[in-house]
């Protein structure tokens, strides 16, 4: 089974993450889950990227690499929105990721450097969500699967940004389930 290290969004770590890493536990995966904002969660996605720059990206760059350190180096590395970050920098730095998984955001790889050779990513977004579809995310998710060998996009019928957090207005249960559903089919492949 795989062990997964797992970024929150700009909310925090809602309830709707926690039941999103309970779900792939109760597949058999290991899951953890960091707290980036030392226990602050936010009503809005401005306030927690507020937050997070009074902190300041390098911070919370910081506190994602302080939270891989105490574990195997052979990890899927994953986040939500805010939390690709410190997730696409581990996958694509931290020697032995097995796997890459990108909720709400992608980052152009070359931010962090090369892409490692072989390294599987899926990347999940909302159809009609105009941060992902409006701020360049969809971009640099093209260009990855483009550019990789074994790299997916994934779009959702959606104008939420959150849309698979169940603790959230926007949650769409259809599109949450169908996300799930190919998240566990790519776990199971880097075993």
């Amino acid at each position: 089974m795989a062990d997964v290290l797992l970024f929150h969004h700009a909310l925090g770590p809602t309830d709707g993450l926690r039941a999103f890493a309970d779900e792939l536990r109760e597949a058999g995966h290991t899951v953890h889950t960091p707290d980036l904002f030392e226990g602050r969660t936010f009503g809005t996605i401005e306030e927690g990227v507020g937050y997070a720059r009074e902190v300041g990206w390098d911070e919370i760059m910081a506190r994602g690499e302080r939270a891989a350190e105490a574990l195997p180096n052979e990890l899927v590395y994953g986040g939500f929105s805010l939390g690709v970050m410190p997730a696409q920098m581990l996958a694509q730095n931290r020697p032995g990721a097995r796997g890459a998984l990108f909720f709400y955001s992608c980052v152009p790889p070359e931010e962090f450097g090369e892409w490692p050779t072989g390294l599987p990513a899926q990347i999940h977004g909302a159809d009609a969500d105009p941060i992902f579809m409006e701020e360049g995310d969809v971009d640099a998710a093209r260009a990855l699967v483009a550019s990789v060998d074994d790299a997916e996009l994934f779009l959702y019928p959606s104008d939420q940004h959150y849309f698979a957090d169940s603790s959230l207005p926007g949650y769409d249960a259809d599109a949450a389930k169908l996300l799930t559903q190919r998240v566990l089919a790519f776990l199971a492949r880097t075993d």
